[in-house]
């Protein structure tokens, strides 16, 4: 159930009057700007300054992402809703579960097979211009999302890396005051609406034993970082099964080649 008249509140996942997350709204001013801006500086930050990686768990404190300086979906819905609610803009959570394939790539094939088939997912919701509008393409940051782009050029339908997209080359991710999406695609069950992450997670959990969640946190996030800053860099390993275009300029090399006349 959605209390409307608490969508501002504060909360201990939502910290928004810690020192950093104040310091910070305080030193980029984002107060002075009109209520669009204010959405789009904080969306803006949360998807290209908190960069796309794995926390140790969902269910941390927007102040602590803040401090990792990273966050994936869960974590860094937490974040740009703190930095909402900081900003007098009301907003709510909305879960639902992605199917493990989307993480492929970003999950190392030697744990692939072990993990849960369906994984905790959420987006945020802002109330603006008297609708609500849907927040989930801030999860990738640019120069993570554009290594995929370049590895993927020629094809628009990607599940796999971070992303669930029909339209990789323009996802809609950029604020405009519309809805925007980077894994819609992979959208396994719908868990419905929150006022808040703590009402969320209160409510839901990754299944994982304590032995799979102590491994988790201990060694195969990491392992996933890992992974992560090497697509960010280029290096996007291949994943079974899944076709890689050939770049262009190999293309046309290749059918160069064939064509020139061989040496006797």
């Amino acid at each position: 159930m959605i209390d409307e008249t608490r969508l501002l509140d504060a909360t201990p996942l939502l910290d928004f009057r810690s020192d950093g997350i104040a310091r910070l709204v305080e030193d980029r001013g984002w107060l002075r700007l009109s209520e669009h801006d204010r959405i789009g500086a904080a969306y803006d930050f949360v998807r290209n300054e908190i960069l796309f990686g794995y926390n140790r768990a969902d269910d941390i404190p927007a102040s602590e992402v803040l401090a990792d300086g990273y966050g994936q979906c869960n974590t860094k819905g937490t974040l740009l809703m703190a930095l909402l609610r900081a900003l007098g803009v009301p907003c709510r959570l909305h879960g639902f579960t992605i199917l493990k394939a989307l993480q492929r790539g970003v999950v190392p094939e030697a744990v692939y097979p072990v993990a849960p088939d369906e994984i905790l997912h959420s987006w945020v919701e802002v109330q603006t211009g008297g609708r609500w509008v849907k927040l989930e393409g801030f999860i990738l940051d640019k120069a993570f999302l554009g290594s995929l782009q370049e590895a993927f050029a020629g094809s628009e339908s990607l599940c796999g890396y971070g992303v669930g997209t029909d339209c990789l080359s323009a996802p809609p991710v950029e604020w405009t005051g519309r809805d925007t999406y980077i894994q819609k695609t992979g959208i396994a069950r719908d868990l419905g609406i929150h006022d808040t992450p703590d009402m969320f997670y209160a409510e839901h959990r990754q299944q994982f034993s304590p032995l799979h969640d102590l491994i988790y946190r201990g060694i195969v996030r990491h392992w996933m970082n890992a992974r992560v800053r090497a697509i960010r860099s280029g290096q996007v390993p291949r994943i079974p099964g899944l076709e890689r275009p050939e770049p262009l300029g190999k293309e046309v090399a290749d059918t160069a080649n064939r064509r020139a006349p061989k040496k006797a």
